[in-house]
């Protein structure tokens, strides 16, 4: 296991920097749909609040996302991953199907969506320091630099655009801050053993008889009202940012390593701020396009950074 993760370790960093590889341009732009997907999740997310209490959202999207995965897996035939991969599979559960939804949710129901995605600008920098503990990658001082850099501007500007204020949320938003970091690392990881849509695809068929329960029970005891805006938010959280936004994430973290991948995301608050502006009515500050090419400019030299 020590040699397994050595060697994902030197390839997960000794990224070829020429232009002409197409490969790493493919998986630049798997991952960067991720990032899209994933600034979906809070604005829809707010949507389906309206219609669903917290643990049935949660539950829900869950149960609908493992039966779309589970249908892909039956269907193409896969074979039950080694069981030496299945601890690993247990974190992504654990991290991104249960974890940071539940937590998050949680803290969506005090918190605007501009304050929680404190928690995303802060992801990135999380995600490069769980990877460099867990498979032992060593990214250079430049990275470093402008990884802190980019995460302090978008913590900046994020607290700026939620008034300053801290609420009873942030414990709930640290929380899934933390498990999701864990996840994705674990899950970069195994993509580079299997195909990412099979990580996150087994991820939730391993929560199914956790989350089918959990459901059952949270539909009858929270409130329901089934609205277009709750629906559209439970459908996309569940196919969207659950299932479809996390196979291309993966796939994108294999392609490229898990530090360069987990930097695209500096750019995610600000496409929940542009999300949250249309779909939510929320307002920008004028700050926002300097803050969005400052960004821009952190994200391209942790691209160009050698480990």
């Amino acid at each position: 296991m020590r040699a397994e993760n050595s060697a994902i370790a030197r390839t997960s960093i000794a990224v070829p920097q020429g232009t002409d590889q197409p490969g790493l341009r493919a998986g630049t732009l798997l991952a960067a749909l991720g990032v899209v997907a994933f600034s979906l999740t809070f604005p829809a997310t707010a949507w389906g609040l309206e219609g669903f209490g917290p643990w049935s959202l949660v539950a829900v999207r869950s149960v609908l996302a493992a039966i779309v995965a589970g249908g892909c897996l039956l269907t193409l035939r896969v074979p039950h991953p080694a069981r030496r991969h299945w601890a690993g599979l247990a974190v992504v559960a654990a991290g991104v199907v249960l974890g940071f939804p539940m937590l998050t949710t949680l803290a969506l129901e005090t918190s605007t969506t501009a304050h929680a995605a404190v928690v995303v600008g802060l992801l990135p920098l999380t995600t490069a320091l769980c990877s460099a503990l867990r498979v032992g990658t060593r990214p250079s001082r430049t990275f470093w630099a402008a990884a802190s850099a980019g995460a302090v501007v978008v913590i900046a500007f994020t607290v700026q655009q939620s008034g300053g204020a801290l609420s009873s949320a942030d414990a709930y938003l640290f929380g899934a801050l933390l498990v999701c970091a864990a996840g994705y690392t674990e899950g970069g990881r195994l993509a580079r053993v299997m195909p990412g849509w099979q990580v996150i695809g087994w991820a939730l068929v391993l929560c199914l008889p956790l989350t089918a329960p959990v459901a059952t029970i949270a539909l009858s005891q929270e409130p329901v009202r089934l609205t277009a805006h709750s629906v559209t938010g439970l459908l996309w959280v569940a196919a969207g940012s659950q299932f479809l936004g996390l196979v291309v994430w993966y796939r994108g973290m294999a392609a490229i390593g898990i530090p360069k991948a987990s930097q695209l995301q500096l750019a995610q608050p600000l496409l929940t701020l542009v999300w949250s502006v249309l779909l939510l009515g929320e307002r920008l500050t004028p700050a926002a396009p300097l803050t969005a090419a400052a960004v821009l400019v952190c994200i391209a030299v942790t691209q160009r950074a050698r480990g």
